[in-house]
């Protein structure tokens, strides 16, 4: 069985300021391509489909037009969850169009969630869409205050999710959630309202053949070759400068296991950072491209930003070298916004610096324990 993931669209995203629409319209356009030129039997969006939860007319449109070319183009099963950025609600009145033998759309959390099951001429393959919903709404649907964290949350939906999938069948689970051992990158926002542990162990979704991942924006693996984000397919902040975007391609095998491929997708703009002396870059080549200037000028210019857009009209971060200079000679600074950002990350490295040995599986648990048990310290001081 062919699968084509995507995820995080974030359609209606601004960037400082700058409408993405045009920049969505592009991507949105090649995956449209992707999915006739490769014909999937499943078509898979793994949350944030819009950037906030009542997205502008503007965006909504372009979604629909966006679905039901697909539609048009391809026969695939078509399975969406709400991110952290959505209406659980809104997404979820999605449904309402949609064919239930056929697609699969979920926003709210249900006690019983039940999988689209979609058939190949190996057997049945399950599908269970699992939205994500903070820990209160968790624990109102499934009637356990027990529920204190992401992890609890996602344990509670598989759980309700796993004994509804059929003996035999291969499993594939789609999710919004932060898995330990990913990658973040400074444009998506925590996934707890109240600080603690946003984490989420990669053995919770033990079972699974293919978990089809949203929220972190760079495409990659989480404590398995078979957990993956697909990432964003554009860039929403310069940290994600150079980096390649793009869609996965998942062939589902009879035997349960995948073979993966990433299919790239090549943006409208680019997100660049340059750097040099006013009067230099006023008179270089004309850009579009969205970007994040660096002034070499010992001295502050006049009105800089309003001479420079008459260049380069989507520049959207001005800053001096000499200030980004003495910003970096504050590491303090840099390991507090480091480990508020990834401790676990930081704990790990540290550990494969001091033994030479990453953070063992049976010693992750301890860890998160060990900052949730900080963090209560810190509430109750």
């Amino acid at each position: 069985m062919r699968i084509l993931h995507t995820a995080d669209l974030h359609i209606g995203r601004h960037l400082h300021g700058f409408s993405l629409a045009e920049d969505h319209q592009v991507v949105l356009d090649q995956i449209v391509a992707a999915l006739a030129e490769h014909q999937p039997d499943l078509f898979i969006i793994a949350g944030d489909i819009f950037d906030r939860p009542i997205p502008p007319a503007s965006a909504a449109k372009q979604f629909n037009r966006f679905l039901n070319r697909s539609r048009e183009v391809c026969s695939a099963a078509i399975v969406a969850i709400a991110g952290n950025h959505d209406n659980g609600d809104r997404i979820e009145a999605m449904a309402i169009m949609s064919d239930p033998d056929h697609d699969l759309i979920r926003g709210a959390l249900r006690m019983d969630e039940l999988p689209l099951i979609l058939r190949d001429t190996a057997g049945e393959v399950a599908v269970s869409a699992l939205p994500f919903a903070y820990e209160n709404a968790a624990k109102e649907c499934f009637e356990d205050e027990g529920i204190t964290s992401p992890e609890e949350v996602i344990k509670a939906q598989i759980s309700a999710a796993r004994k509804h999938v059929p003996a035999g069948a291969r499993w594939v689970i789609v999710a919004h959630a932060f898995v330990a051992g990913g990658k973040s990158s400074e444009s998506e926002k925590t996934l707890t309202r109240v600080g603690g542990i946003e984490f989420v162990s990669a053995e919770v979704f033990e079972g699974a053949n293919y978990v089809a991942l949203g929220h972190l924006h760079k495409p990659q693996t989480a404590g398995s070759d078979v957990i993956r984000y697909s990432g964003s397919p554009l860039a929403f902040g310069f940290d994600e400068e150079g980096s390649t975007k793009s869609m996965t391609l998942v062939d589902l095998q009879p035997d349960g296991g995948v073979d993966v491929s990433l299919l790239p997708l090549t943006p409208r703009r680019e997100l660049r950072t340059v750097k040099g002396r006013l009067e230099e870059l006023l008179s270089t080549s004309p850009s579009d491209d969205y970007l994040k200037i660096v002034l070499t000028d010992n001295t502050p210019q006049i009105e800089p930003m309003p001479r420079l857009r008459s260049v380069f009209p989507n520049a959207c971060i001005l800053t001096y070298e000499r200030d980004e200079r003495a910003i970096e000679t504050k590491p303090d600074a840099a390991a507090r916004r480091a480990l508020l950002d990834d401790p676990i990350g930081l704990i790990g490295a540290f550990m494969e610096q001091t033994r030479d040995e990453p953070i063992r599986e049976t010693e992750h648990p301890l860890v998160v324990k060990a900052l949730a048990d900080l963090r209560d310290k810190e509430a109750s001081a």
